[in-house]
């Protein structure tokens, strides 16, 4: 599939909000599908669009920019359409567009509307008069309702009729048969990340709190010793070994056995310095092996432990090219916590359109011991640990 990410809210601060009341926020995708994909016609183009988003848009805006000579797609995005419709918000909306486009210095993009005319119109204008006025060519605008395809910019009657086009991408692309990773609908991606109900729920609730009372008992000691620094790099060296067993276990093709191993590895995330360690171990080499880990422990993390893998998650789906994912487990995790400074930062990030790209490992393993076991010692010396370093970001302890 395409490689996408998330290209971000326009106020991430805002991070309650329902996804229907944030116009800006979209999917950014560059292929990396083997071949180039091309959008050289009407058909080629709605035929594409399932494939580098990863599902059947509804009541969406989709931006491409593409490439000369052969119209190769190297950007995509997508917006819902705002609804009810305005002036301000679409023209927003196509600023925001035009400007990722102009940022990756493309000249020229075509872009597909899903739904009505009353809410496809403005956006229309908007974005055609945005790209007019940054010398972005906008060579095609089709809008897609009911199996039929009407354009915006052919007014030739036999080859664009004002009843519109029949068309079937499914059929134009072999869709069907060839890309079962195209889910029905956007929907169908938030299921990937729900919480789990039921007796599975039951079942991680009990392990998380027996991984909680683990965590209890061994700071109970620590508050007998006095040696606070010491328990505590205890309990990060555990984390680490929990944490690292399960991502090797994953890149082996494996996945974990007990609820109990996946709610030590919530309560172990916790720890700053534990999360850390993970993100710093999260090498594109294994991004689909990282991504079926993470995706694993957000659907069954217990409220109060989900930012920190749904974080993670949305980190590897950036890096390996599911934007709609990226985008639902940032919402996962913000909701869990809406200061957790890493799914915040993230959000920031990819909101500027940062591509995929530049989802770099932000330090090593080895840079990430120093920097905490430095800061340990410290902690160690004064016989206590500063919360701000080694606690997690903005959750109490268990």
């Amino acid at each position: 599939m395409a490689q996408t990410c998330t290209a971000g809210d326009e106020a991430p601060q805002n991070t309650q909000n329902s996804r229907n009341s944030q116009p800006h926020q979209a999917e950014l995708a560059e292929p990396t599908s083997p071949g180039p994909i091309r959008v050289a016609s009407p058909a080629a183009l709605l035929a594409a669009i399932p494939r580098l988003l990863g599902f059947m848009p509804e009541a969406s805006l989709v931006v491409i920019g593409t490439e000369p000579p052969r119209s190769g797609v190297k950007v995509t995005l997508r917006y819902d359409l705002p609804d009810p419709p305005g002036a301000g918000v679409a023209a927003d909306m196509a600023a925001h567009a035009v400007g990722v486009l102009r940022s990756q210095q493309l000249t020229s993009a075509v872009a597909v509307a899903y739904g009505p005319a009353a809410l496809a119109g403005l956006v229309a204008d908007a974005l055609r008069d945005a790209a007019r006025s940054a010398g972005l060519e906008l060579r095609e605008f089709l809008r897609v309702e009911d199996g039929r395809y009407w354009s915006y910019v052919c007014r030739d009657e036999a080859c664009c009729p004002a009843a519109g086009v029949p068309f079937d991408a499914s059929t134009l692309s072999g869709l069907a048969a060839t890309e079962d990773r195209v889910l029905p609908d956007r929907a169908a991606v938030a299921a990937r990340v729900a919480p789990l109900g039921g007796i599975a729920a039951e079942s991680m609730r009990q392990a998380t709190r027996r991984a909680e009372r683990h965590v209890t008992q061994l700071r109970a000691r620590a508050r007998k010793s006095g040696r606070l620094g010491a328990v505590r790099h205890l309990i990060a060296s555990e984390g680490l070994a929990t944490t690292s067993a399960m991502i090797t276990a994953y890149r082996a093709g494996g996945r974990f056995t007990t609820d109990y191993e996946l709610a030590r590895l919530t309560v172990a995330l916790r720890d700053l310095r534990v999360r850390d360690d993970a993100w710093a171990r999260m090498d594109p080499a294994f991004r689909d092996a990282h991504r079926r880990l993470w995706t694993d422990v957000t659907r069954r993390a217990q409220p109060g432990y989900v930012a920190g893998p749904a974080a993670l998650l949305a980190f590897v789906a950036w890096q390996c090219g599911d934007g709609a994912l990226a985008n639902v487990a940032l919402d996962r995790a913000l909701a869990d916590d809406p200061r957790y400074s890493m799914a915040l930062l993230l959000r920031q990030v990819i909101t500027a359109g940062a591509p995929p790209s530049l989802a770099r490992l932000p330090m090593t393993p080895e840079e990430v011991a120093a920097s905490y076991d430095g800061a340990l010692a410290d902690a160690d010396d004064d016989h206590e640990v500063d919360s701000d370093v080694h606690e997690t970001d903005s959750v109490d302890e268990p």
